[in-house]
């Protein structure tokens, strides 16, 4: 869908409206604020809205309702699908809104959507508490609490949205709603997993957890199909205080590997253990002895730690298929290697998750994250350089996760990248489409939100 041209008195107004800043073409902060996390996506909005408070979020949400531009959201930049970035249309950017308030007493925060789970989390470690969020301490709150939130506490606390308590939201009509189990129940319940289809959230009220350490880290081993069963296997009878995440990838030249072990297949661990030290050390020990490890950084450590340093300028190009699994067992890890032996991408990659434990106990119904019993989260993906090698690439991931497709048809949409509904479908199974369905057609019934893995108005089967 095709933008109209903004006119010049519509930009005059809203800039003296808003307490924050407007960013057209002609400005010079214009090509550093169009970009976002992922290569692949050199689109030009007409304005790009940074917003200061929730006033300034309704101002340019009106704006798109009563001129028809098409309206992307972006908290941290980092979406897939390049969903945070429009060609033609309004950016409505919420990265200066950073605003935290910890309440140590009672164990919750309120925090505003443009905070990275890296800020986050190393604000709350000062009071020894934690929220989970994901693997990437530059990632924006915003949109990885509205997908559900997949990352190193999903075992000991569940998902971030497990630990959301409530929000505050401006909906298509511009109305400012204060949302929780009591409050707009039925939206509460789709903002939890059912991403940004229902309003712009504005403030989160997060619960925090106990965790002054963890013991964990980096842990680089050999790749072989028998190490990636193994290790797997350890995971999923670890103590659900351990969360894994197994990158089965292609050695990056790193300096603290020896040159001849660049471009071999290794497995890179990320470890967490929220417990004890001791019974951590214990938990991570059978780990270590899989095969001589390439490198063990795992230790105690703040749990902010666990987040590496990211490069500002790294902004990688990638092809990806997100899935569940119902196991990795010898046969399914065979695949893995065979797979990712048959390309030559610079930079390809199955990574595993192990799930369970307190993400499983909550019921599947509960919220708009319907896959509680699935066993591990796999995402398959490739770099590629330009438009012909993506074509190249992307054949590879899909033949990949056609080979390693297990009964488990569902998808997480925090990581999808393309806008296929089927896969939306398969994101959203079932009773839980309806209701998504029912929720969006009271909060958002003209679909002003469908920059996304929409949820449409109506209920629409796949390819319709």
């Amino acid at each position: 869908m095709r933008s109209p041209l903004i006119q010049p008195s519509s930009i005059t107004k809203l800039r003296t409206q808003l307490n924050g800043r407007l960013v057209t073409p002609d400005d010079p902060a214009y090509e550093q604020a169009r970009r976002i996390f992922y290569g692949g996506f050199d689109r030009h909005p007409q304005l790009i809205v940074q917003a200061a408070d929730a006033a300034d979020v309704a101002r340019a949400v009106a704006l798109a309702r009563d001129s028809g531009l098409e309206l992307a959201v972006r908290s941290g930049g980092h979406s897939p699908a390049g969903h945070c970035t429009i060609d033609g249309g309004i950016v409505l950017d919420l990265s200066a809104m950073r605003g935290l308030d910890v309440d140590a007493e009672t164990r919750t925060a309120w925090a505003q959507p443009g905070l990275t789970a890296g800020e986050y989390t190393t604000a709350a470690a000062m009071h020894a508490l934690a929220t989970g969020f994901g693997d990437t301490g530059s990632v924006g709150i915003g949109g990885i609490t509205l997908a559900g939130g997949v990352g190193f506490l999903v075992r000991k606390h569940g998902l971030t949205i497990d630990s959301l308590v409530a929000a505050e939201v401006v909906t298509a009509d511009g109305e400012v709603l204060n949302v929780d189990a009591d409050n707009h129940p039925n939206l509460f319940w789709a903002l939890r997993g059912g991403g940004g289809n229902f309003g712009v959230a504005t403030r989160f009220q997060f619960r925090l957890h106990p965790l002054d350490q963890i013991v964990g880290g980096m842990l680089l081993l050999p790749a072989s199909a028998e190490v990636v069963a193994s290790f797997i296997a350890l995971a999923e009878a670890a103590p659900e205080e351990l969360s894994t995440i197994a990158n089965v990838m292609v050695a990056p030249p790193l300096q603290f590997l020896p040159a001849e072990l660049h471009g071999q297949l290794i497995i890179m661990a990320m470890m967490a253990y929220a417990g004890d030290v001791e019974a951590g050390q214990r938990a991570l020990a059978p780990f270590q002895t899989l095969a001589t490890p390439l490198a063990d950084m795992v230790k105690p450590m703040p749990y902010p730690k666990i987040y590496p340093p990211e490069d500002p300028s790294y902004h990688p190009a990638a092809v990806v298929h997100t899935m569940f699994l119902d196991q990795i067992d010898q046969q399914a890890a065979e695949t893995i290697m065979g797979c990712l032996e048959a390309s030559d991408a610079s930079v390809r990659v199955a990574q595993l998750r192990v799930l369970g434990g307190a993400m499983s106990r909550v019921p599947a119904d509960e919220t708009a994250f319907a896959h509680r019993r699935s066993a591990i989260m796999a995402n398959v993906a490739s770099f590629y350089d330009g438009a012909a090698d993506k074509a190249v690439r992307q054949a590879w991931v899909d033949e990949f996760a056609a080979a390693l497709q297990q009964s488990d048809d569902g998808a997480y949409v925090g990581f999808l990248t393309d806008a296929d509904p089927g896969r939306v479908r398969e994101a959203y199974p079932g009773s839980t489409w309806d209701r998504l369905v029912q929720v969006k057609a009271r909060y958002d019934p003209t679909n002003l939100f469908h920059h996304n893995h929409n949820i449409p108005t109506a209920v629409e089967e796949p390819g319709q």
